[in-house]
This record gives structure tokens, C-alpha cells and sequence, in this order.
């Protein structure tokens, strides 16, 4: 499982959706850093391929970082560059 963190201005907890291939969450990644490049504010909208009823929908304008990581049985995703063993 890949997890990609979306960290939202003003919110000290990131927004975690995660992809069970690797290509998938890259190409995810892509997708939010053009919206967010675009300067426009769009409703971005997610799902999640763990939890399938989970759906959350953003302002791109209001994300101000994102972060994808591979998730495996030890760690789990705590923030940028920490892990939890």
C-alpha cells in the first residue's frame, strides 16, 4: 500500500488516501501537484482503494503539501519523514 498525505493549511492532520500499486499513487501525486501548480482553486475529489466507501473532496487552493510513502506492516504514517515503529 502507497499512502498519499495531503497536508491543508490551517489543519494539523493531513488527509491520507491510500493506492495499492505504486504507479497508481505516482500518478495521483502528479495529479495534485498540477492542480495545485494551476493556480486556480478546484474541488479536487479522492477515494480511497483501502477503505472503498471513503471519498473526500478538497479546495486545491488550501493544500500546501503533499507526500506519498510506502505503508507496510511496521510503520504506519504518522508525517513528513516519520514513521511509527
Amino acid at each position: 500500500m502507497f499512502a498519499i498525505e495531503l497536508f491543508l493549511k490551517g489543519s494539523p492532520i493531513p488527509v491520507i488516501v491510500e493506492r495499492k500499486e505504486k504507479d497508481s499513487a505516482q500518478a495521483l501525486y502528479n495529479l495534485i501537484i498540477e492542480a495545485i501548480a494551476s493556480g486556480h482553486p478546484n474541488v479536487l475529489q479522492l477515494t480511497c482503494e483501502k477503505q472503498i466507501d471513503k471519498n473526500v473532496a478538497l479546495l486545491t487552493d488550501q493544500i500546501c503539501g503533499v507526500q506519498v510513502s510506502e505503508k507496510n506492516s511496521s510503520a504506519s504514517v504518522t508525517g513528513v519523514g516519520f514513521g511509527r515503529y
